[in-house]
């Protein structure tokens, strides 16, 4: 790596290795520097399941890229009815290269989580409908993220159900990795997860972070990264975009 990298990228390392190739094609010196791995489902049976029954949903929640490649690997399966749900606009690009209309799916504009989502779709929301959440699992295969909309969803009358599409693992990280990040000092951290703030703790224990800088896609990862120590924290909308008018404007 570069010691002019201008940011690290630390989603996982194929949704990584795209950012950084977008990143560096607008002149950005960037590096993939993933802190969660991404594994197969806990359960493949539950997962061709679910997909098999897909026309039987009046939608699916998706929470993430990864949560759609691991339901749609190939595209051409989204049965006709259903409505794709996605909290970002990631995994609704995630959407549309699984061969998802466009017209089905329903990504929030001004802020992407899962508060965002309920107020845009619980208008559409009625009482017996089936709306599956896919979701990952833990590195033990059991499940992780919040229950938040699944919670709103149950209480408007929806019956929901939910499978894992793969699994959310700390990486191993090797010397070269190690190497990267302290050749780095003054680069971006580009967080997309609390949980990846909490792996790169575990992976680093003794650093210490108040001369680093972090860029981060929600408040929830923001005040993760000061709770870690970060000494600048920034908080940014996730398109690219907006990623990369920070960094061509910061110092």
């Amino acid at each position: 790596m570069s010691p002019a990298a201008r940011v690290l990228v630390t989603r996982p390392a194929r949704e990584a290795l795209r950012w950084v190739a977008a990143l560096q094609a607008r002149g950005i010196a960037a590096q993939a520097l993933p802190l969660i791995e991404i594994g197969p489902a806990p359960d493949t049976d539950a997962l061709a399941q679910a997909r098999a029954h897909l026309q039987d949903c009046a939608a699916v929640m998706f929470v993430s890229a990864n949560a759609v490649e691991g339901l749609l690997p190939t595209p051409g399966h989204w049965p006709a009815g259903p409505r794709a749900w996605a909290t970002g606009p990631g995994t609704g690009e995630a959407l549309e290269r699984a061969g998802v209309p466009l017209q089905a799916i329903e990504v929030p504009t001004q802020r992407f989580d899962s508060e965002a989502l309920w107020e845009r779709v619980r208008g559409s929301v009625r009482a017996g409908d089936r709306v599956l959440v896919v979701r990952g699992a833990d590195a033990s295969g059991e499940p992780s993220g919040r229950d938040w909309l699944a919670q709103h969803l149950q209480a408007a009358g929806a019956e929901v159900a939910f499978v894992a599409a793969y699994r959310r693992m700390r990486p191993t990280w090797t010397a070269a990795e190690h190497a990267a990040m302290q050749a780095a000092p003054k680069a971006w951290w580009l967080f997309s997860s609390s949980e990846a703030i909490d792996n790169l703790g575990a992976l680093a224990p003794h650093t210490d972070w108040p001369a680093s800088r972090a860029l981060c896609t929600h408040p929830r990862i923001a005040q993760a990264a000061r709770a870690r120590g970060f000494g600048t924290v920034v908080q940014t909308r996730p398109e690219l975009e907006a990623v990369c008018a920070f960094l061509q404007s910061a110092p």
